[in-house]
């Protein structure tokens, strides 16, 4: 009997069998050799059953059916990945140890777990836990296998972490869309992240700006200029401003104080993924998914970073010999200059900036690998980029500087003037060639910022030595609301549930109590993007009209927890509780199904909502506001909704964004089992007449870049398959394929 290690991804299983078995025979779905047989998921291939798997009553969408809680939650395969699946189950009989080598987080230990319970695999489970992909660290980490049992508590959090959000969103989108006849989509962790947005929007939406003015001195003492601010009460009439500054210009003035104090910037935390796709937003406009997707291909692929869906910022005593080791891989490279002058005495086991392991728990911070990277698209090396220079700074010392406070008096007023001069710039020359960020002053707002001004040159005045104001200058600003979240800021809010925390070691505390994981906050922005209550307008994210409802029908019908940041915060902390054994899951879960329940009675007495309420009035293309919904949220396609949670909702409306006019022209008979319904062609896809039953069947008409015909519809739906059709590339490159129906149940196509 041979052990199987099972792999979340193919590219993993082939990296683990390179270092381990090298000479294991390639049998496409695994490989083979003396000792150890290598398989792999494909992400998900088991999932919790759909509501008609315990009852055929719930096919029909009926809000008197509600609440649905299984009192044991079936499993079921994924019918695209089902072959995989069987060959696991094949592999298993012929061994007689079982490796879980899935990506060492939550939602690694979850796959592993359902394909076990699934397939009623009784073999000991060792549990392989890596945070890079390099030949060295899995032979280490199979050298170092740890028994299946010890992450028992972490398996009770993920299987927890299902079955809730499935009850909430299964429940929730079920009582809200047959309350109110639309698609509406409800999730544990997706709601409120789409109530942060909303509020902001109604933040914005309210302020009312108000004009102030300020007043800025021109001095100079000998050979020396400066300026400085008035110091006072915001002036919001012209007239006290102009006359202020009538009264100083040209006028002496002295120095009533002059403060020197020496500051150090010590270099910025290891990179996180939050904090990753936060900076990479912000430089190059990267979505969280993107840079998530990225982040993966450089640890699996390239094998150049270690594993990125970490919310920790630091490393562990024994990730400092191999950051040492990383720094000479770097050699010779483009960064070859900063390696020279870094100073590997810095990163030191006492280092408490850099190597923290109480703040350590699945994985520390996100590293680059002794691997040197090659091959790497543009997106790809900006990323990488990222990752080594914060990663080099860490090996530089403090930015140092003298920071100059001076207040000035002319005729009875002071101004302030604050210099930041730069004695040495450390770890900043790292950054020298990038353009720098401005940061607002810490406890002021951005209307009422200190102009800080740093300078390289030495700065100093005299403190006994008269002074000239040369000029006085009024200069009219207004107030300022909030901005509009960008994927960045808003990645930022999820992490502290959305409480405002610029203190940074507070926001870590924060950490286990965030909206989602790192590695799922992505994906719940893109889930708000596909049910149509977002969309982005350059980098803001902007709530449509049927975003803006559905938070105002929540709240309305009294479940407002459902909404709250903080609460959904504090289910999460008690997931990670959970997952270190010290809170019970069989508790958190009566809560929950407590929580569904309430939900489903609450909105069975609100009253149903117009359908107008979801339409946005669509402002004509020339005077649309930035700011406002730029399409109706009831025009987006209602099958391009994702599970809400984890759970696929119906249509309820026509299934192809209504069928043309003059009555629907059919096509075929609907291929999902057991629907009988007829599929006709609608304005934007074919649908099933059968939607108001709950038939999810659509066809998009625009398809894999092409533009599907009715005879090319007509054989997907009766032989699965079209033709031989041409398709262009990302790359721009003509490829033969056909179009394949991959799920019968919901339409979806695949190229094969």
């Amino acid at each position: 009997m041979k052990t199987l290690i099972i792999a979340e991804k193919p590219d993993m299983g082939r990296n683990i069998a390179a270092a381990i078995e090298p000479k294991a025979k390639n049998h496409r779905s695994y490989l083979e050799g003396e000792q150890y047989i290598i398989t792999w998921a494909i992400g998900h291939l088991i999932g919790l059953a759909e509501p008609e798997a315990y009852d055929d009553r719930y096919k029909r969408w009926n809000i008197n059916d509600l609440p649905i809680i299984p009192e044991e939650f079936k499993l079921v395969p994924n019918s695209r990945t089902l072959d995989q699946l069987k060959v696991i189950a094949e592999l298993a009989k012929r061994s007689d140890l079982l490796v879980n080598s899935c990506d060492a987080g939550r939602e690694g230990q979850h796959i592993f777990s359902l394909i076990q319970r699934h397939l009623r695999l009784s073999q000991p489970v060792k549990r392989l836990w890596i945070s890079d992909l390099t030949p060295e660290t899995i032979r280490k980490g199979f050298q170092e296998l740890k028994d299946g049992t010890e992450y028992e508590n972490l398996t009770k959090a993920a299987k927890a972490r299902s079955e809730a959000d499935w009850l909430i969103g299964m429940n929730g989108s079920r009582a809200f869309t047959t309350r109110h006849n639309v698609l509406l989509s409800v999730g544990r962790v997706q709601t409120p992240v789409l109530a942060l947005i909303y509020d902001r929007q109604k933040t914005i939406e309210a302020f009312s700006s108000l004009k102030f003015f300020e007043l800025e001195g021109h001095f100079t003492q000998n050979e020396l200029a400066y300026k400085g601010m008035w110091q006072g009460e915001r002036m919001t009439e012209q007239a006290k401003a102009d006359a202020l500054a009538a009264k100083v210009k040209g006028k002496p003035g002295r120095i009533s104080s002059y403060e020197v104090k020496e500051t150090k910037e010590y270099p910025n935390k290891l990179y996180d993924l939050t904090l990753l796709q936060r900076e990479a937003n912000g430089k190059f406009a990267f979505s969280a998914k993107k840079t998530l997707d990225i982040a993966q291909a450089l640890y699996e692929k390239h094998k150049v970073i270690s594993y990125p869906r970490t919310n920790s910022n630091y490393v562990n005593e024994q990730n400092i010999p191999e950051m040492h080791k990383t720094l000479s891989s770097l050699q010779g490279t483009s960064y070859d200059e900063w390696v020279k002058n870094a100073s590997r005495n810095l990163v030191h086991k006492g280092n408490k900036f850099v190597c923290n392991p109480a703040k350590v728990e699945d994985h520390h911070a996100i590293l680059p690998t002794p691997r040197k990277a090659s091959g790497l698209s543009a997106d790809e090396a900006k990323l990488y980029d990222l990752i080594v220079r914060r990663f080099l700074s860490q090996f530089y010392p403090a930015a140092e500087y003298k920071v100059h406070t001076v207040l000035t008096e002319v005729e009875g007023e002071t101004f302030k003037t604050t210099v930041k001069e730069l004695l040495s710039l450390g770890w900043k020359v790292i950054y020298g060639d990038q353009k720098k960020d401005k940061k607002p002053s810490k406890g002021r707002g951005k209307d009422e910022e200190e102009e800080e001004v740093e300078v390289n040159e030495p700065f100093a005045v005299s403190a006994q030595e008269a002074v000239l104001c040369t000029d006085a200058i009024v200069k009219e600003k207004d107030t300022q609301p909030p901005k509009a979240y960008t994927e960045g800021t808003l990645l930022k809010a999820m992490e502290s549930a959305g409480k405002q925390i610029e203190d940074e070691e507070l926001r870590d505390v924060m950490k286990d109590s965030g909206l989602g994981t790192p590695a799922t906050r992505a994906a719940t922005i893109e889930r708000l993007k596909n049910v149509g209550y977002i969309e982005m307008q350059g980098k803001k994210i902007v709530i449509t009209q049927k975003g803006r409802t559905a938070i105002e029908l929540i709240r309305g019908a009294g479940v407002e927890l459902l909404t709250s940041p903080e609460m959904t915060g504090q289910w999460e902390r008690r997931l990670n509780e959970i997952a270190r054994g010290t809170a019970s899951d069989l508790q958190f879960m009566e809560n929950v199904k407590r929580f569904a329940s309430m939900i489903v009675d609450k909105v069975r007495r609100q009253s149903r909502a117009a359908k107008t309420s979801f339409e946005a009035e669509t402002p004509p293309a020339k005077t649309r506001k930035s700011g406002g919904a730029s399409r109706s949220a009831a025009s987006q396609p209602a099958a391009r909704t994702r599970k809400p949670e984890g759970q696929a909702a119906p249509r309820t409306r026509k299934p192809a964004d209504e069928a043309q006019e003059g009555g629907p022209k059919i096509v075929g008979q609907c291929p999902r089992p057991g629907c009988g319904g007829m599929i006709f062609m609608g304005r934007k896809g074919y649908g099933c007449s059968h939607y108001k039953e709950g038939c999810k069947f659509v066809i998009w008409k625009e398809n894999h870049g092409r533009m599907l015909t009715d005879a090319q519809v007509k054989a997907i739906i009766e032989k699965g398959k079209t033709g031989k059709l041409k398709f262009t590339g990302e790359d721009g490159a003509v490829q033969e394929g056909k179009l394949v129906l991959a799920d019968p149940d919901t339409g979806q196509l695949t190229v094969e």
